[in-house]
């Protein structure tokens, strides 16, 4: 995909994890703000309570997505040992058995990740690492590793999602941001996060954003559902424990 030199403003999401009601809010927030077009790094699944109708929404929108770990494990089936009677697993399972043959497709259908050009430079996008969703890349890095890993990757732009918090760092010519988490967030506030960045000029800007949601409704429906009571603190706290 190649923009013309006009001002380009992409909004980056992450993290929905079942929660249609954070995603819709987030919907109408950008209706606000000109975007050029929306990419979304997985984890469509898992956690909250409208698996399906969270995956019928980006099919609509046709927003560019890539595959999570929560996607990657509910679709292509992986299991862990390590967490098979936990929260995740519990969660993972009960996704998996209410979705939809079509939707189980639409997520193994998801790429690993992408790249987009932009006036300023390549933007490179994943969930986790450049080829596996289920790897975490380290932000926090020394300057040499990253930069090391732009290179490689030809970019002047790196968005990961994973972490659920929100996270920007410009390392020599390279912009790496980490959205936060739309449906679950873990920035010690409840909202859905969002990150939009303005790639125009010699150096991109990135704003991140907390939207309000109705948090209460997401928390009632985990209920609503038998799902494990901690993801409705969560969602209520925007905290872990």
């Amino acid at each position: 995909m190649r923009y013309a030199e006009a001002p380009v403003r992409l909004a980056i999401l992450s993290d929905i994890h079942g929660n249609i009601h954070a995603l819709t809010a987030v919907k109408r927030f950008l209706s606000e703000h000109a975007i050029t077009q929306v990419i979304v790094l997985g984890d469509l699944v898992g956690y909250g309570a409208s698996p399906g109708p969270v995956i019928d929404f980006i099919r609509r929108e046709g927003w560019i997505t890539g595959m999570g770990s929560s996607d990657a494990r509910v679709a292509l089936d992986f299991r862990s040992q390590n967490d098979r009677r936990g929260v995740s697993e519990t969660v993972l399972t009960w996704t998996r058995e209410n979705l939809a043959p079509e939707q189980l497709e639409f997520l193994r259908r998801l790429p690993a990740g992408g790249r987009v050009n932009t006036p300023v430079g390549r933007l490179r996008y994943f969930h986790g690492s450049p080829h596996d969703p289920e790897q975490r890349l380290d932000l926090m890095a020394q300057d040499r590793e990253l930069e090391a890993l732009a290179e490689g990757l030809g970019a002047r732009v790196i968005v990961v999602g994973g972490t659920h918090v929100p996270f920007m760092r410009q390392v020599a010519d390279t912009l790496f941001v980490d959205p936060g988490s739309v449906g679950l967030s873990l920035n010690h506030e409840p909202g859905a996060d969002v990150a939009i960045l303005e790639l125009q000029g010699l150096r991109p800007k990135v704003t991140l954003h907390k939207v309000p949601y109705d948090f209460h409704s997401a928390a009632f429906d985990i209920m609503a559902w038998s799902l494990p009571p901690v993801i409705a603190d969560v969602i209520k706290t925007g905290r872990m424990g």
